[in-house]
């Protein structure tokens, strides 16, 4: 068997990185495309490597000379590379097509070494390597039978988002039999460019061929396996964090992103933490009805935007100020303080790392799980010089839960020393209290020195709007507020949501009956695994220790991802800057997703631990 590496193009959209080589010479991590490549291809054995050259020949060529590769390789050259298109590269190697077996690849792309072998070990002579269609996968899609026959290439002409459940993604890795090659692919390839001409695509061929012949070249489904293709410097950041030597440092890159795992093939996030069972499909139907007049309207002032926000909660308009998620209004909230600040720990580190050097007062719990109650806090900041207590409940990464009616006797307390109340209730949703939320006309009534947060985007499963509220019965203080927020702080999509949310209270009702329920499964299965202590939460997380493990949670959360595609957080060395008696404790959180999901981990999890 042998290997055609098309290598012809110029790789325009990676800009600078190839104004003077072609794309396949761009390193991802200290290693280029092709290197990489070449290097798996010469690890399988194969006759000889051929390679069609355009963009930069000389100094591909030159480069490639100096790589330790064993297999035989020859050069083809396109010289109008620049007037045409793949299909006339692989024309211009059509030869040597008919000679040998073949592997196809195009240069531009990254992958695991399973995935050649998943061709390779597979008997069927022809084969057009898929992965089920995802996102963040652009070009060309085909449709399959039971059987693996392709019914259809779809080019992007072709190409239709209703149809995206069907598709699978061409890899732009084939195996073609001689046979194949000699009797079907080159004879339509020639036929096609000279009705056709040379701008195309290869793939057209195969489309042709599916269309009008007998099936002579089946799919090969990935099943997980890694690959990217990398056509502009978003693709080449995407492969460096994928593609990292080790699995650590590939945990560590894809953390480091704070989000956007949809652009990672099969990753499953219990990282970051939504609601599982909302928005329902009729309020997502509600929105994409709406998508174009949203995309192209500006959005209101935050005065019509605070309105919703009122509406929705029952609350007084002068209460509330919307904000692109929770984050962005807690900074300038911070930054009101006058004085010290209390601060439980563990919490949310937005709040501390807000605030001023030596600003803040900190309780850390002594209890093996970090909990507390509303007495252990009155006690602990009872003596100390502290103007702003901050307080998230339940909290997070531990799920400690402080009930409502505890809750208001903190408040009371925190108005009787003067001391401004900031509660972030962004989770109390998920707890078993059903009605426990602060936003009522009555309680900021009576204590307005309290602050309410709520991030929507967690409680409401829709983090990609960046939706978050804070509220007091101050109305000056929100008032103040506002002015540290841009007037058009949040786009038409998140005040649409807002506008429709109030006629899915129901919908939002069920899905957390069931959310609860499958909280209560989860940290039960959970419970039974080896080396795992589960600390109870009312969040829609779970705290984890590990003990008497041999593994640490890095290498776990490194395994994790590597062999099961999923992602969970590292705790331990956060939590151990909280003193000497929680050094060398190994905490992980993980998120509380659907039951499918949450027995995929609990599965990895017994696999790895066992």
């Amino acid at each position: 068997m042998q290997a055609v590496i098309l290598a012809a193009g110029m790789g325009t959209r990676l800009g600078a990185l190839t104004a003077e080589n072609t794309k396949c010479m761009v390193p991802v991590n200290g290693v280029t495309l092709i290197s990489r490549m070449l290097g798996q291809l010469d690890r399988v054995g194969l006759s000889r490597i051929v390679l069609v050259v355009g963009y930069a020949a000389e100094k591909l060529v030159k480069y490639i000379a100096t790589l330790d590769v064993a297999t035989p390789i020859e050069f083809v050259e396109n010289p109008i590379y620049d007037q045409t298109n793949n299909i006339y590269s692989l024309w211009l190697a059509r030869s040597r097509l008919v000679e040998d077996d073949t592997l196809l690849l195009e240069s531009d792309l990254i992958f695991e070494d399973s995935v050649l072998e998943s061709l390779l070990t597979d008997e069927r002579a022809s084969l057009a390597l898929v992965d089920k269609y995802e996102s963040w996968m652009d070009g060309t899609v085909v449709t399959l039978k039971v059987d693996d026959t392709i019914s259809d290439f779809i080019d992007k002409q072709h190409f239709s988002f209703a149809g995206i459940s069907s598709y699978y993604k061409t890899v732009n890795i084939y195996k073609f039999g001689k046979g194949f090659s000699a009797s079907v692919y080159v004879p339509f390839l020639e036929a096609y460019i000279k009705a056709w001409g040379a701008n195309a695509y290869y793939e057209q061929v195969l489309r042709v061929i599916a269309m009008v012949s007998q099936p002579q070249i089946q799919a090969k489904r990935l099943a997980g396996q890694l690959w990217y293709e990398i056509d502009d410097i978003q693709d080449l950041d995407i492969a460096e964090s994928m593609f990292q030597p080790s699995a650590g440092e590939r945990l560590e890159a894809i953390g480091k992103r704070y989000g956007g795992y949809w652009r990672y093939p099969k990753l499953t996030d219990f990282c970051y933490l939504v609601n599982p069972f909302f928005p329902p499909r009729t309020l997502i139907d509600e929105l994409q009805a709406s998508f174009t007049t949203l995309l192209t309207q500006y959005p209101s002032g935050m005065g019509v935007n605070a309105l919703l926000a009122a509406k929705n909660f029952d609350i007084p308009v002068d209460s509330v100020v919307v904000g692109n998620g929770a984050a962005e209004l807690i900074r300038p909230m911070m930054e009101k303080v006058v004085g010290r600040v209390g601060v439980v720990r563990p919490t949310f580190e937005e709040y501390p790392n807000s605030l001023p050097e030596k600003a803040e007062i900190t309780f850390v719990p002594t209890t093996p799980g970090f909990s507390y109650t509303a007495d252990d806090i009155m006690r602990f900041f009872d003596d100390k010089p502290i103007s702003t207590l901050v307080v998230v409940n339940p909290d997070n990464p531990t799920g400690n839960y402080i009930p409502r009616a505890d809750v208001v006797r903190l408040a009371a307390w925190a108005e009787t020393r003067g001391v401004r109340l900031v509660m972030d209730e962004s989770f109390v949703d998920f707890a078993d209290e059903v009605d426990a939320t602060l936003l009522t006309r009555d309680f900021l009534a009576e204590y307005p020195h309290v602050v309410v947060v709520k991030s929507i985007s967690k409680s409401y499963g829709v983090p990609g709007l960046r939706l978050g509220v804070a509220v007091s019965g101050d109305a000056d203080y929100v008032a103040a507020l506002r002015q540290d927020v841009a007037i058009w702080n949040i786009n038409s999509f998140a005040e649409f949501y807002l506008q429709i949310e109030g006629k899915y209270a129901k919908e939002y009702a069920a899905g957390m009956d069931l959310f609860r329920e499958a909280r209560a499964l989860f940290m039960t299965v959970l419970e039974d695994v080896p080396h795992i202590v589960v600390f109870p939460s009312q969040a829609n997380f779970v705290m984890i220790e590990l003990v008497d493990c041999p593994l640490t949670v890095a290498t776990l959360a490194g395994r994790l991802l590597e062999r099961h595609n999923l992602l969970v957080k590292d705790l331990s060395e956060k939590l151990g800057k909280l003193g000497d008696s929680v050094q060398g404790r190994q905490f992980m959180r993980v998120a509380i997703r659907r039951p499918e999901d949450n027995q995929r981990l609990v599965d990895a999890l017994r696999e790895e631990l066992a």
